[in-house]
């Protein structure tokens, strides 16, 4: 593939975006060690910028992000991409609208993973940016494009930008890989909340009217618009 002036300037940005939001993930506590990963879909193209395998995020650089097309097959950079490669291609060849994909392997999410339950929908928060249960998807060994296509066949039926990978963790989509990575660190809030209120008892679940109520509202109401609305320029910084 030819990678022209205009797609390398787009791919430069994109690189250091992927690369300063894996920040987000430390800052959060989402992943330890060189687990996880953040991908942004190159737009127009069938190209997605990722992070490499095993990369430290302590000492990543833009430079270390690498492109692939929606094969998982490497285009440009030095290192080798991450093992879930396949699985973020699969989503991006399979859902057009998705602009970001993440995982992580965060401690309570990871937890409801591991018992394969979803998440209720019991809080306010959860209707506002899931639109229901936070969904459990099938088992899937990594390396190939298996967890892809569980993601996408759980995530094309559910409002949620976030299902739970059973006995694996979290992965998460959105229109931009910073929406993805917002979702990522929403569904760990919200598995701890919801995890230390089943200490307490059975927390009852939202009024399927009220939850998408409330989703309606959050998606298309709630924030600024105008001058003060969240510019893709923003979205990227």
């Amino acid at each position: 593939m030819t990678i022209t002036s205009d797609l390398n300037r787009a791919i430069t940005d994109l690189r250091a975006q992927v690369c300063e939001l894996h920040a987000h993930l430390t800052q959060y506590e989402l992943v330890i060690w060189t687990a996880g990963n953040v991908s942004a879909r190159v737009p127009g193209r069938d190209l997605m910028v990722i992070k490499p395998s095993g990369a430290d995020y302590a000492t990543m650089t833009a430079d270390d992000m690498v492109v692939c097309d929606l094969h998982g097959n490497l285009v440009d950079g030095e290192l080798n991409p991450s093992s879930d490669t396949a699985a973020h291609a699969y989503v991006y060849r399979h859902m057009p609208e998705v602009g970001g994909v993440v995982h992580t392997h965060s401690t309570y999410a990871t937890a409801w993973a591991a018992r394969g339950e979803p998440i209720p929908c019991v809080l306010t928060m959860i209707a506002d940016e899931f639109g229901g249960d936070i969904p459990v998807g099938p088992f899937a060994l990594i390396g190939d494009d298996s967890i892809g296509r569980g993601i996408v066949e759980v995530l094309r039926e559910s409002r949620s930008p976030a299902v739970l990978m059973r006995n694996h963790g979290p992965f998460t989509i959105g229109r931009t890989a910073r929406d993805a990575v917002k979702a990522a660190v929403m569904v760990e809030d919200v598995a701890r909340t919801v995890h230390i209120a089943r200490q307490l008892g059975v927390p009852p679940q939202l009024d399927a009217a009220d939850v998408a109520a409330l989703f309606e509202r959050y998606q298309n109401v709630y924030g600024q618009s105008g001058p003060h609305a969240e510019t893709s320029e923003e979205i990227h910084r």
